[in-house]
């Protein structure tokens, strides 16, 4: 068993690895359009195996300990590979109608699915990363692979996203990398140099206050970028709304979750090097700005996939609340949290993808009469939006529960009102645009053509919309995926959602439903993921 256990450390890594080369090497047909999948789900196995493992045995390790994996890493996994197969498994039906439509190419779709693969494998690296140094280097490898995805489209829009995430995020990245290497200089004069997190920990009391300060506003600002946390937030509406829905499914369900992830790891370190407070600030004031600005930009929102994306701003805000207030119940409902809205988004954002193919416009006011047109589809995206509300019997209403219960008991309670407050806003903005949507009566589509989306569609502003033309005359544009077609069409009135994609949506809202009711052997994988990061009871 001791000689398997270093392999199953390693799985989560090697088996996206695995399918990014089956991709390179046999491209994108039908013998390999579920290999992403394949290896999504094992990726799942190997997580729940390596839960199981740690919940009897404890921590392990492997390469010499640069791998290693807790009760925390392991949950995160979990949450990797769960998001991981509702997308992957959505992807085969959203390329096939963008094949199909002539607006990608299977060798655009091929190289598509080398870059998930390759962007889930950084994923598994930075939550399996001993090391702190590993981590932010894993970190960045997944803004590698994004960017070029979120440029897929090779529009205006999309390529000005690709860079200004690009940008801020390499810029919120370089904080975090000064903030390493002062930790490192404490840590020299402390007498044990390295990034290692155990070794950090165990020193942490040593380290020059000071310099550890610095250090560790400059690692919360940094993986906070990436969380996208106010200040540096502006990339994430643009490249959310840019990116095929797949991606945006996992680069909102999963990315943002592994970027706070090393939020949580690096709040365990200064609770030990500074006290509870230094931090607990930091991410109080970074929490409450970010609900301001998901809040108040949500209410006059006219493009739903900016829509969807503001609102992750919203919960990355939520963490940092419950990460701020710290105690055993705040954590353990943040890391329930995660999973909750991981399977909302990628419920949502793989939705909203069939929407955009549908009505061929990301324009809210141009979308009405959902329910009517395509109802089984309307009924899986309004499901989503409640869950994502936080409606029982939902797996993120016990969660916001629990956060704002801990936050009540361990105070300040105006700040957690005033949080409060803020998600009430944001939960009236969500329900009035997704009305408009789904109710009424089928609208008509307006014709756009490739000229007309180049003008219109930009990521510098908040009102930017992601238009298709409908009719079949129009000039050529560039595809959703990469390639270039004659025309780009909406799909004509009565054709309905492929099956592949309804059983996506469903199979989101029954895990999300699931977790509301009984977190059953998760239960006690939460806890002890909670108590790795936190003594406070």
């Amino acid at each position: 068993m001791n000689t398997l256990v270093p392999l199953l450390i390693w799985a989560p890594v090697l088996l996206p690895l695995l399918g990014a080369a089956g991709y390179a090497l046999w491209g994108w047909r039908p013998s390999t359009r579920w290999l992403a999948a394949s290896c999504s789900a094992l990726l799942l196995c190997a997580a729940v195996a390596l839960a199981a493992l740690v919940a009897r045995t404890g921590p392990h390790t492997a390469a010499g300990g640069v791998l290693r994996v807790d009760a925390l890493s392991a949950y995160m996994l979990v949450v990797i590979g769960t998001i991981a197969l509702l997308a992957t498994a959505a992807t085969p039906a959203y390329l096939a109608a963008e094949i199909t439509a002539e607006r990608a190419t299977p060798r655009a779709a091929a190289l598509h699915s080398v870059l998930v693969a390759l962007f889930i494998a950084a994923m598994a690296a930075a939550l399996l990363a001993a090391d702190l140094g590993l981590l932010w280097v894993a970190v960045e490898a997944t803004t590698i692979c994004t960017a070029f995805l979120v440029g897929q489209r090779r529009t205006r829009a999309a390529v000005e996203a690709a860079w200004k995430y690009v940008v801020i995020c390499s810029t919120g990245i370089a904080l975090a990398l000064l903030g390493a290497f002062l930790l490192n200089h404490a840590a020299t004069h402390a007498g044990r140099p390295g990034l290692n997190l155990r070794n950090l920990n165990d020193i942490a009391t040593g380290l020059d206050p000071g310099v550890t300060r610095i250090a560790i506003a400059l690692l919360i600002l940094g993986f906070g970028t990436k969380v996208g946390l106010a200040p540096l937030h502006a990339w994430l509406p643009d490249a959310h709304s840019q990116a095929p829905a797949p991606v945006s499914a996992l680069m909102s369900g999963v990315l943002l979750s592994v970027a706070f992830y090393a939020i949580l790891r690096v709040k365990h370190l200064a609770d030990a090097a500074l006290g509870p407070g230094f931090a607990r600030t930091l991410l109080l004031v970074m929490s409450l700005a970010t609900l301001a600005v998901a809040a108040t930009l949500l209410l006059a929102q006219r493009d739903y996939k900016r829509m969807l994306a503001y609102s992750s701003m919203e919960h990355m805000g939520l963490l940092a609340l419950a990460a701020a207030v710290g105690t055993r119940l705040a954590v353990a409902a943040l890391l329930l949290h995660m999973l909750g809205h991981g399977l909302a988004k990628a419920v949502l954002f793989v939705g909203s993808g069939r929407i955009l193919q549908l009505t061929g416009t990301s324009q809210i006011h141009q979308v009405r009469g959902l329910a009517a047109r395509d109802p089984v589809l309307a009924g899986c995206v309004g499901l989503g939006v409640l869950a994502l509300l936080g409606f029982p019997p939902f797996s993120l209403f016990a969660s916001e529960l629990g956060m704002f219960r801990a936050g009540f008991a361990a105070g300040p309670g105006w700040l957690i009102a005033a949080a409060l407050l803020l998600v009430l806003v944001v939960t009236a903005a969500l329900l009035a645009h997704c009305a408009h949507m789904l109710l009424g009566n089928p609208a008509h589509q307006p014709t756009k053509t490739a000229a007309d989306t180049r003008d219109t569609t930009t990521g510098a502003n908040d009102t930017g919309a992601t238009v298709i033309s409908a009719t079949a005359t129009s000039a050529s544009t560039t595809s959703a995926t990469g390639g270039t077609s004659a025309t780009a069409v909406a799909v004509p009135p009565g054709e309905r959602s492929p099956s592949g994609t309804i059983a996506v949506l469903a199979a989101g809202l029954i895990a999300c439903a699931v977790l509301g009711i009984t977190t059953g052997a998760l239960q006690q994988l939460l806890y002890q993921a909670a108590d790795t990061i936190t003594s406070t009871p």
